[in-house]
């Protein structure tokens, strides 16, 4: 069996790429305690996927996938964009606090934004780095609108204002299945999926 390594130690994500591929062993970094934390210094998400997965290849000799995912905002020219992990600044927030305060800092931004003006999507790019042969980067989108008050508590990040399209029910809402089959990083991991096998065994 192929083995990669999928450049994070969040479990749902290493969930998430075992669902979706077949044949493969998938494992994160907490089986290689000492990998390096890769700082997301590019200016798009691809630079950031690709700068992660090409630093655990070449950590672990081993094929690397990593992602980098963010919410895009149309009222705000694309931001977050890269820095929604970031958005609210280093200062005055806790760890835990991180994603609320992530979250209510954009609430606030669209308050005055009509309900027709308020489109969104979340973007990611995966990349898949083997040593000694080809580097790829595919990426997935979820298109949907901001909501004016979060709604469930599922999910992560800005799931509990996004509303997707075609649905009544926020991110934070839907079920690990219904949010595999529709995410952006679904996409592109279900993108990544079709190029591994080949990939890992060249």
């Amino acid at each position: 069996m192929s083995r990669i390594v999928l450049a994070t130690r969040n479990q749902g994500k290493i969930e998430e790429l075992r669902r979706i591929l077949d044949g493969i062993e998938v494992v994160g970094l907490d089986a290689f305690p000492d990998a390096p934390e890769v700082p997301e210094t590019e200016l798009t998400f691809a630079g950031n996927a690709l700068l992660k997965a090409r630093a655990i290849a070449a950590h672990t000799g081993l094929p690397a996938v990593s992602d980098d995912s963010g919410l895009c905002v149309d009222a705000l020219n694309g931001m977050p964009g890269v820095l929604s992990a970031r958005w609210s600044g280093r200062f005055g927030v806790q760890a835990g606090d991180r994603d609320r305060a992530n979250l209510d800092l954009v609430l606030d931004q669209l308050a005055d934004v009509e309900d027709g003006a308020r489109g969104a999507h979340f973007f990611c790019a995966a990349a898949l780095v083997v040593p000694g042969h080809a580097e790829h980067v595919v990426d997935g989108r979820m298109y949907g609108t901001i909501l004016r008050a979060p709604r469930g508590t599922g999910g992560f990040g800005y799931d509990p204002i996004f509303l997707p399209d075609g649905e009544t029910r926020s991110s934070a809402e839907l079920t690990p299945a219904e949010k595999d089959a529709i995410s952006h990083r679904g996409r592109a991991f279900r993108a990544l999926a079709e190029i591994i096998p080949t990939a890992v065994s060249a």
